[in-house]
C-alpha cells in the first residue's frame, strides 16, 4: 500500500510561481510511474506531469515550458514545479502513482492518489 500526501499549494498572483510536495509512503516509490494529476471546477481530470525511475518525464500541453516534475528518492518526495502560473491553472492538484500505467494526459489513471492541494492563481 502506497500513501501520498500532497503540500505546497495556496494562493498566487499570476506570474508567480508555486512548488508542490508529494511524500509517498509505504512502498519505495522509485520504480513506479509519479504523476500530478488537476482538477478546476466543472472540468476533467488533467494529467499534467508525468515521470518514472531515472526516466524522461513527460507534460500535458497545458504546463510545457512551465512545470517541471522531478523527485528525491531519498525523500521519497516528488515535486511539482510551478512557474508563470496563470489563472486557468487554478485547480486542486493531485498526486497519483502507479507501479504500471499512468493513463494519459486527458485520462489519467493510477491506482494510488493524494488527498489534493489547491492552488488558486489570481489575475
Amino acid at each position: 500500500q502506497v500513501q501520498l500526501e500532497e503540500s505546497g499549494g495556496g494562493l498566487v498572483q499570476a506570474g508567480g510561481s508555486l512548488r508542490l510536495s508529494c511524500a509517498a509512503s509505504g512502498r519505495t516509490f522509485s520504480s513506479y510511474g509519479m504523476a500530478w494529476v488537476r482538477q478546476a471546477p466543472g472540468k476533467e481530470r488533467e494529467r499534467v506531469a508525468a515521470c518514472r525511475g531515472s526516466g524522461g518525464a513527460t507534460y500535458a500541453d497545458s504546463g510545457k515550458g512551465r512545470f517541471t516534475i522531478s523527485s528525491d528518492n531519498a525523500k521519497n518526495t516528488v515535486y511539482l514545479q510551478m512557474n508563470s502560473l496563470k489563472p486557468e491553472d487554478t485547480a486542486v492538484y493531485y498526486c497519483a502513482a502507479d507501479p504500471y500505467g499512468l493513463g494519459s494526459d486527458r485520462k489519467p489513471s493510477a491506482n494510488y492518489w493524494g488527498q489534493g492541494t489547491q492552488v488558486t492563481v489570481s489575475s
